[in-house]
């Protein structure tokens, strides 16, 4: 059965998407949760007459996940986690916890659902991957039981500080 995507379905398309599903995923589930619509020939000449809105709504998708990706690509998270004899942790860090660290320490909010695969169960940094949007990736080097390196300072801070120290002696 063919249907018109009105919201991205991951895996699937996104909006404005014509796709090909089964009858029963299209009747019990994308059409009562308003996530696609049959494509009717009537329905198929309103999304071409709306593929302009729809084209504006992709780009300022795609700048907003592109910022995001430059507010988070590379930058240290540090995830408090109980951890025992050896580095081992007592349990595992989730993506939960990565997304809450993300989310006071770096200001982003991201949901837990766009956080790659969190296998974290040893003390140390790992690289997480977040999906922001489509192929937009992001990835995030979380800290466990591992301190934050500190910012580096500014040259100029720098040496106002050294000239105190020289002046100090």
């Amino acid at each position: 059965m063919k249907v018109i995507l009105l919201t991205e379905l991951r895996g699937k398309g996104g909006e404005g998407d014509v796709i090909d599903v089964a009858q029963g995923f299209a009747e019990n589930y994308l059409f009562p949760n308003k996530i696609a619509q049959p494509a009717t020939p009537g329905n198929i000449r309103q999304l071409e007459e709306r593929r302009h809105n729809i084209a504006k709504r992709e780009e300022k998708r795609v700048a907003d996940a592109e910022a995001i990706r430059a507010q988070l690509d590379g930058k240290p998270v540090v995830v408090d986690a109980k951890i025992g004899e050896e580095g081992q942790l007592f349990g595992s860090v989730t993506a939960a916890q990565v997304a809450d660290a993300i989310e006071t320490q770096l200001g982003v909010n991201v949901d837990r659902k766009r956080i790659g695969r969190v296998n974290i169960k040893q003390v140390g940094t790992h690289e997480v991957e977040v999906n922001l949007y489509r192929d937009i990736n992001a990835k995030v080097l979380v800290l466990v039981g591992v301190e934050a390196p500190a910012p580096e300072a500014e040259p100029e801070a720098a040496e106002a500080e050294a000239a105190e120290e020289a002046a100090a002696e």
